[in-house]
């Protein structure tokens, strides 16, 4: 992955491994598991009870495959899955049995089967029965889709742990072997260990042809071949007939301490994968061993581990990416194990064991002859020297009196390491070629040891040219030493807490420390002066590590959050927040800068710099735009405002929407642009346009384009449509408050005009809304002598005018008291009709 040039602004998370198995039940599928996944992708996953939840994973890279399933708020007991991979059987310590579809993550049948815990469940290849079998001392088959129980077996003294059914039904086939038909035991196979898993070997198995049974003679044996699984850690295979071990593993992939044997099991369970796969084993430290079979060219049967998942890594203390293409990523978890992962598919290469205490520390180099080395530090006191090619312990250092609490290569040499330890010392430990080409281990020798600190050593780092070396203590106080000998060269003080983490600057004689007291300092190496301090953790800052060659650093804390820093100005341009718990382990790749970081939630990320990736994205998307607004306004220029509207909605431009909606506002279009843009619309749009509606509508500005639009939706879309938006509610009640406020104004308006038509009409100013049909019958009707009528406009002209003089009162009398006679005829009858003007 090539570097952005210049500072990073951004990084993504785009690997991570999360706990998934914590011991228990476990199931292996293969086939389609959720939306959007054809018929082709048959990927094989697994299903394992993660405490009270059930996870689904890739058995690939162990990657996430959708959402966790809520299972009881108690341990997962028993799990199972049909044959088609598609329904997930699960019960817990709440007695009901559970039926989940995988697709869509939902429980779609439970009932209560048992009167204790299941233990263990079991699927017909049919798909249309369950057996479970319960602490209850009960064995019960049941019906999927109905939900009730075919058959219930009772006879067994104890609880019922395992449970199966036999491809021919006439037969059960178990290490005690049974003749149902006689209900007699049939033969006992002696294994000489607790044996904890039995998996039936298949007819036509690629197991089989690789240990040279041929398909003929298999046919003969009325009964056929198992292999087992137990506290030795090691696989056996079994000839049902002549009760024979036919193959057994020379040596155990199973790492057990001699301490704990008793405690701490090998092997607890083992499968067959489906599509001849292999063979599936799980440990009792929560591992997932995956082996294929293969026949050598001696004609030997051998067993071939490929696969390493680690289902829980505990509490992560510390990590280093290993070797100079930066493949591998060591880990260090609350074990006496190192765990050196494939950074591209996630599964765990190989273990580093010899430790007899909890592993806290190490680190990683490239020596000068090639070899790739890596030192550990632990609780039993001493350091240990690793040949990552052999996979081996080279040296051991035996001297510290204390538990060893960090450990740093030389940057230049690459022949020598220190070590920090809670006895307060720091001692230089060195070797030679000779040492990494010797075929045992040897015991390393310290070559300087000082005093440090007042309290327990937290952090150390070489300088780039392996003259000085950096300590950080519990004591609140940064020291500097010259190498080779440990002198004192100047003391860093001012942070209020202890220090976590110190480091030197690649390029400039400074260094960089983290502290409890929530801050980062950097240091001036020559006077112990602070250069600068930053502050934004709201909790212990526990590692800190330059960037970008000294310019950035990235940070991490108790708070759960990661950082990036920006040292000339100051600022936090980034924080990211992708753990649950305190980020004790980080490590920065040198050629990459990729990031990795683990902490007490288990989770292990890698991060990648994508400032390259945003910067190509956001032009693109400008770019795409820009496009997209001109093929709007070619929209407008062309009058097409249904795409106009659809245009606007997928650009999110409201202010343009808004336009387009006040121009429809003042067209009678017969064919009404908006309820075809509104079709068109997914649920998210239509929710979009709500929120533009209740913002336009509290602005008595905007608010008749709101009700003209509003009144649009409601009459365009039916109403379980709009009842089916997420969040409409809450969008009613924004909307109908403002809405009865606008339709009290306009009615206030609206009688507000009736007051000033009477004026007007009083003052003679504006004649009353009078039809001709009205009229008509006013002068037809013979009931009505005289009739007032307004004065029409030739009598308008009798108003005083600008510039001729009032008419007296008398001339004015006399002209009212004026009027014509008006003839009408009804029924034959005429009247006169006095009009007065």
């Amino acid at each position: 992955m090539a570097l952005s040039q210049g500072p990073k602004k951004n990084y993504r998370c785009d690997r991570s491994l999360q706990q998934f198995y914590t011991g228990g039940p476990f199931a292996v599928g293969r086939g389609p598991r959720g939306e959007g996944e054809g018929e082709g992708d048959a990927e094989t996953f697994l299903a394992c009870a993660c405490g009270s939840e059930l996870r689904v994973v890739s058995a690939a890279d162990a990657s996430a495959i959708g959402e966790p399933i809520d299972g009881d708020s108690e341990a997962v007991t028993g799990i199972a899955l049909s044959p088609d991979s598609r329904l997930l059987f699960a019960a817990g310590h709440s007695k009901l049995i559970r039926v989940w579809d995988l697709a869509s993550r939902t429980c779609i049948r439970s009932w209560k089967g048992h009167d204790g815990p299941v233990m263990a469940m079991a699927c017909h290849a049919s798909g249309g029965l369950l057996a479970t079998a319960g602490a209850d001392k009960k064995v019960c088959v049941w019906d999927v889709d109905g939900g009730f129980c075919t058959h219930f077996f009772r006879g067994h003294t104890g609880v019922v742990t395992t449970i199966m059914f036999h491809k021919d039904p006439k037969r059960l086939l178990v290490v005690n072997v049974w003749d149902l038909r006689k209900y007699a035991s049939k033969k006992t196979i002696p294994a000489y260990e607790m044996i904890e898993g039995v998996s039936f070997i298949g007819p036509g198995s690629g197991i089989l042809a690789c240990l040279g049974v041929e398909a003929a003679k298999l046919k003969e044996q009325t009964d056929g071949y198992f292999l087992t699984v137990g506290e030795r850690g090691i696989v056996r295979i079994w000839c049902l007939e002549s009760a024979v071990c036919v193959f057994e593993q020379q040596s155990s992939d199973v790492t057990i301490n001699s301490e704990n044997e008793e405690s701490r099991r090998g092997f607890t369970a083992t499968t067959m994968l489906p599509d001849d796969q292999g063979i599936l084993c799980v440990t009792a430290d929560q591992q997932f061993l995956f082996y294929s079979c293969t026949r050598t060219d001696e004609g030997t049967f051998q067993l071939n581990l490929y696969k390493r998942l680690i289902g829980y890594n505990d509490e992560i203390l510390d990590l280093k990416f290993v070797g100079e293409e930066e493949q591998y990523l060591a880990v260090a978890t609350n074990l006496e194990q190192v765990r050196v992962y494939d950074v591209a598919s996630m599964s765990c290469s190989y273990v580093l064991a010899g430790h007899t205490e909890i592993v806290v520390c190490l680190d990683t180099c490239v020596s000068a002859s090639g070899k790739t080395l890596v030192v550990t530090g632990s609780k039993d006191n001493t350091v240990r020297l690793w040949d990552m090619e052999k996979r081996s312990c080279i040296g051991t250092g035996k001297g510290h009196l204390g538990a060893i609490g960090c450990v740093a290569f030389s940057k230049k040499s690459k022949n020598f390491f220190v070590s920090g330890s809670s006895d307060r010392t720091i001692k230089v430990w060195t070797w030679d070629d000779t040492l990494i080409d010797a075929g045992g281990e040897v015991p390393l020798k310290a070559k300087a040891g000082v005093a440090a600190h007042d309290k327990d050593i937290n952090s150390l780092s070489v300088s780039p040219n392996d003259g000085l070396v950096c300590s950080g203590s519990e004591d609140r106080t940064a020291s500097i030493w010259k190498l080779p000998n440990l002198v004192s060269s100047v003391v860093l003080k001012g942070h209020k807490r202890g220090i976590w983490s110190v480091e030197f600057s690649p390029v400039e004689q400074c260094v960089i420390t983290s502290s409890g007291d929530k801050t980062v300092k950097i240091w001036h190496v020559a006077d112990g002066s602070c250069l600068k301090t930053f502050e934004g953790h709201t909790s212990s800052v526990l590692r800190a590590s330059f960037l970008s060659r000294g310019t950035q650093f990235v940070s991490c804390g108790s708070d759960g959050l990661v950082k990036l820093w920006t040292i000339k100005t100051n600022e936090c341009i980034a924080t990211y927040d992708k753990h649950d718990g305190k980020v004790w382990a980080l490590a920065v790749g040198k050629k990459t800068e990729m990031l990795a970081t683990g902490g007490t939630d288990s989770d292990l990320n890698l991060w990648h710099d994508c400032t390259m990736e945003d910067k190509q994205e956001d032009f693109l998307k400008k770019e795409e735009e820009v496009l997209r607004g001109q093929e709007l306004e070619n929209a407008v220029s062309d009058s097409d405002y249904t795409r106009a509207i659809q245009l606007a909605f997928e650009l999110r431009r409201p202010r343009r929407l808004l336009e387009l909606f006040s121009q429809l506002c003042r067209k009678a279009d017969p064919e009404d642009p908006i309820e075809k843009a509104l079709l068109g619309l997914p649920k998210k749009g239509l929710r979009v346009l709500l929120e533009y509606i209740r913002e336009w509508n509290t602005k008595p500005k905007f608010c008749h384009v709101a009700q003209f639009v509003l009144f649009r939706v409601l009459r365009s879309l039916p109403p379980t449509d709009i009842l089916e938006i997420k969040g409409i509610s809450e969008l009613l009640e924004g909307l109908i408050p403002y809405s009865q406020r606008h339709f009290s104004r306009v009615d206030r308006l609206v009688r507000s005009t009736f007051l000033l038509d009477y004026t007007l009409t009083r003052m003679s100013v504006v004649d009353p809304d009078v039809d001709a049909g009205t009229t008509k019958d006013v002068t037809n009707d013979s009931s009505m002598d005289n009739v007032e009528i307004a004065p029409t406009e030739p009598a308008l002209e009798t108003l005083e005018k600008p510039g001729k003089k009032r008419k007296s009162s008398k001339t004015s009398q006399s002209s009212k008291k004026s009027s014509k006679k008006v003839k009408a005829s009804s029924n034959g009858d005429s009247k006169a009709v006095s009009v007065e003007v």
